[in-house]
């Protein structure tokens, strides 16, 4: 049997290519996940979408006198 080329290696009679010796990537399934995750979570909890908060009402000061 034929030798593969540099960068291959031969399993059960096929040629793959050798893994990759660099830094971790992410793969798109990772991506995926963390952006459904992320949109999940946004679904759930929120980005600070709490109702809009209601202007108290003017209370009357102690000195206006109450119509006599």
């Amino acid at each position: 049997m034929a030798k593969p080329p540099e960068g291959y290696h031969t399993v059960r009679g096929h040629i793959r290519r050798n893994p990759r010796t660099g830094g971790k990537k992410m793969s798109g399934w990772t991506i995926a996940a963390l952006v459904a995750a992320v949109w999940l979570w946004s679904q759930l909890v929120g980005f600070g979408e709490a109702a809009p908060a209601k202007p108290d009402a003017p209370q009357p000061s102690v000195s206006v006198s109450t119509g006599r």
